[in-house]
């Protein structure tokens, strides 16, 4: 009999559109699956693949506003995913970075999690989440901790539910060992390479697309092209967006939130794509690359696996790397870029973003697929034959 396969993402809207949902896409490229999430907003959506799919969703589906930001119910996450009934299926395969890996498996199925990060609230932004947020203060705040201590506690326990994880990237791999004691498998996400525009001539002006929140560091690119007074497009929205427009001087142009035929014209006409954050893969920077751009960016995270520092790499640079999150480091990176930039080829960033294809990413997660399910569901029937 043909094995019957379920997966499940956290959430389905039309501004749902990063690494995470890429993965979902490819990964139902070549599963016959059934899609299952917290919120389905995209089975609705006439400009979405998803357009009249069966979705399967939970009880935050019909929650005010839950379209426009279903963080807003973090506390019954848990609860809504746990709330899936998935008991006909054989292999569940999960694509998680909250809750989705928390759905209740059997002892008769096989769970594979691609995990793109360990909640990150919960976690390695926890005090980021406190300062920044109104709910991080008073008494509101002493419940916000106990909120994120239970998130932590159940985001533990979820873990032990998962067969096999996949991590989205070495750095995404030492995190999920930090937090569950689980080894994972690392498989790096699909970037649509072909579909970015290869433009070896550069314009005068650098480059950062972000969503405008505290953690993306953009005010940081900001105060730092302050003084550089270099040319610099910021493309994206977000809460910061009022500071950004605030902090910045004549020389920066902020174009708020752009559709991708923009962004991908920008990102190939840019001397160098700017990036502050540590991320977990960063796709952005490997957009960049493959529009033969180099980048400009905070050494730690995904970074470190996807940018070849010129300095290291004399030969086959693909950008430079700054080693702390300040202004003056930053300053100083985009000084040094403008005396090794001549060093740097257009068609080898090509070449190295080639790498993270759709069709390596493919090969990849199928063959680890057909063996682990294989493995889990031999291992199944061995214990129900006993």
């Amino acid at each position: 009999m043909p094995l019957k396969y379920a997966l499940v993402h956290e959430w389905l809207t039309p501004k749902a559109t990063g690494g995470s949902e890429l993965v979902v896409r490819e990964i139902l490229n070549h599963v016959e699956a059934d899609l299952y999430a917290l919120i389905d907003f995209e089975s609705t959506n006439p400009d979405s693949y998803l357009y009249q799919r069966q979705i399967g969703s939970t009880f935050l589906q019909h929650f005010p506003f839950a379209k426009n930001g279903i963080q807003k119910y973090l506390p019954f996450l848990p609860l809504a995913i746990e709330q899936l009934d998935l008991r006909q299926y054989d292999v569940i395969l999960s694509s998680s970075h909250a809750v989705a890996k928390g759905v209740i498996t059997t002892g008769d199925q096989v769970h594979i999690c691609y995990c793109h990060s360990p909640m990150r609230y919960a976690w390695d932004l926890t005090f980021d989440y406190l300062h920044h947020s109104k709910l991080g203060r008073g008494v509101a705040g002493w419940m916000t901790r106990y909120l994120l201590h239970q998130l932590r506690q159940w985001d533990v326990l979820s873990a032990n539910r998962v067969d096999y994880f996949i991590a989205n990237s070495h750095h995404t791999a030492r995190r999920i060992w930090r937090c569950y004691r689980r080894e994972a498998t690392v498989i790096y996400p699909p970037v649509n390479v072909d579909q970015f525009p290869f433009l070896p001539q550069k314009e005068d002006f650098y480059l950062t697309v972000s969503r405008l929140v505290s953690y993306k560091q953009v005010s940081l690119i900001v105060q730092a092209f302050n003084q550089l007074q270099r040319p610099l497009v910021i493309i994206g929205t977000g809460s910061e967006m009022k500071q950004i427009h605030k902090l910045a001087n004549s020389n920066i142009k902020i174009l708020g939130w752009q559709p991708d035929e923009v962004v991908k014209k920008y990102m190939a006409r840019a001397k160098a794509f700017v990036y502050a954050a540590c991320e977990d893969f960063g796709i952005a920077l490997v957009e960049a690359q493959a529009c033969g751009t180099p980048v400009i960016a905070y050494g730690a995270g995904g970074a470190l696996e996807t940018v070849k520092d010129v300095r290291s790499f004399k030969d086959n640079g693909t950008g430079i790397l700054f080693p702390h999150q300040t202004v003056d480091a930053l300053v100083e990176t985009v000084e040094k870029f403008e005396i090794y930039q001549d060093a740097l080829s257009p068609e080898y960033m090509r070449s190295h973003a080639a790498q993270f294809s759709p069709q390596v990413f493919t090969q990849r997660y199928l063959d680890f697929l057909n063996q682990h399910h294989k493995k889990g569901i031999l291992e199944r029937d061995s214990q129900n034959f006993l």
